[in-house]
């Protein structure tokens, strides 16, 4: 069951072939960045994720380094997702997140786990939605 949202992220992301070395499909390092609200607190994120292609041509995809930041600290988190090529040239994930603070004002986020919704655009506008699990 999921709670009601924890928050958003509204980023900008660039992407650039890898080698995946796995079915010989293509692979992929995203970089994105941008700002939102989470946790009740306007927060900048920024992370590099790598996704792979798997056979049935969907996306499997992890980031081991995230951050997010706000006035009053930072926390980082690692997620990974399944997700498929849009008609209109984006992207669109779903997966789960977990955090790490040691922040009293994001401190929220810590021994929870967070589901999540990627979508972005053929231009590499993305938004990135969290929902805690309950």
């Amino acid at each position: 069951m999921l709670g009601d949202k924890a928050g958003t992220l509204t980023l900008k992301e660039t992407s650039k072939p890898i080698a995946s070395g796995k079915y010989g499909l293509p692979a992929m390092e995203t970089h994105n960045v941008g700002s939102g609200k989470l946790v009740g607190h306007d927060v900048m994120g920024r992370a590099t994720f790598t996704a792979a292609m798997r056979p049935d041509g969907s996306w499997l995809g992890e980031c081991h380094a995230g951050l997010i930041a706000c006035a009053e600290g930072v926390a980082t988190f690692i997620c990974n997702g399944v997700g498929n090529m849009t008609e209109a040239g984006g992207v669109s994930f779903k997966g789960g997140a977990s955090f790490e603070t040691t922040s009293e004002a994001l401190s929220e986020l810590n021994g929870k786990y967070y589901m999540f919704t990627y979508e972005s655009d053929a231009e590499g506008n993305a938004e990135w939605n969290l929902y805690p699990c309950k």
